[in-house]
């Protein structure tokens, strides 16, 4: 028999259960991938069977939690499957002091949970995503584009001192750059002869480092004040750093802070680098805009 505070517990993983298994049969049947259907649809049915693993102890259904299913749903379809499922995978700590704290009453139950987690892990692995075999692409434009384009508007802030106007010359070197990088990525994945496409490749590259461009530059064309456009565009330096590191870092199971801290150091140094090297131009070359 079942104490009230063991009894809810397992409820609340029935539902969590349930939920999950409405998450991946949904995903399974909106998948054009026959693989990535295939994926989804078995690790639905597993959640169905822990769900009914669950049932058997408290002999009641549970109901799935509607908002998580639009909500996880909504994000796989948004930034892929590998990042929407990986990403409600790791918010289930609450789950997991739940199924630890039900072991304590029924020991077979964390062998079992155990078991199941690692299978789940191992059908993960087994999505394909097109996003994810070209993100090495999207990395390769978002960097440079951070690195080069933070740097270069840092430099013309305190040489040229006109928001519009370093607004007009970063927009010219950034498209520039995006192509001249595109076409890099393009020839290089090309020579590599390997299964990404070239085509794709750079216009992964290329898409990544113009959004990143339009991003760090939009501040100039909103703003009058130089040094505000400066300390914005950095700020939105940081927050294209915090919001990409954190998506890979789900998606491919990479540890956040040491790549966060990495890019934003490279970046702002850079920047830094920059502005100083615009105050030294400006003050030897005696320049007035």
């Amino acid at each position: 028999m079942l104490d009230e505070g063991t009894r809810k517990s397992i409820l609340a993983a029935q539902r969590n259960e349930i939920t999950e298994h409405h998450v991946y049969e949904k995903l399974s049947k909106a998948s054009k991938d026959p693989n990535n259907a295939e994926v989804l649809k078995r690790i639905s049915e597993d959640e169905r069977k822990h769900y009914d693993f669950w049932k058997s102890y408290t002999g009641e259904e549970a109901r799935p939690d509607g908002k998580k299913i639009w909500w996880y749903s909504l994000l796989s379809r948004l930034f892929g499957i590998t990042f929407g499922l990986k990403l409600m995978e790791k918010g289930e700590e609450k789950a997991q002091a739940t199924y630890d704290k039900i072991s304590g009453v029924l020991p077979e139950a964390k062998r079992i949970v155990k078991d199941e987690d690692v299978h789940e892990a191992q059908l993960l692995q087994l999505i394909d995503e097109e996003r994810l075999r070209y993100v090495g692409s999207v990395v390769l434009g978002l960097s440079d584009a951070l690195v080069e384009l933070t740097g270069t508007l840092a430099g013309l802030t305190l040489a040229l001192q006109s928001a519009r106007l370093i607004a007009m010359v970063g927009l010219i070197t950034g498209v520039a750059a995006s192509l001249s990088m595109a076409t890099s990525e393009y020839l290089s994945t090309k020579s590599e002869g390997g299964t990404k496409n070239p085509l794709k490749a750079s216009t992964y590259t290329g898409f990544a480092y113009v959004l990143t461009v339009f991003l760090l530059i939009l501040p100039y064309l909103v703003f009058e004040n130089f040094y505000l456009c400066l300390a914005s565009a950095i700020l939105n330096a940081i927050a294209i750093i915090l919001v990409f590191t954190f998506y890979i870092s789900v998606a491919k199971d990479l540890p956040f802070r040491n790549r966060f801290l990495e890019m934003a150091t490279v970046s702002l140094g850079i920047a830094a680098l920059s502005f100083g090297i615009g105050f030294v131009v400006r003050l030897f070359l005696d320049v007035e805009v």
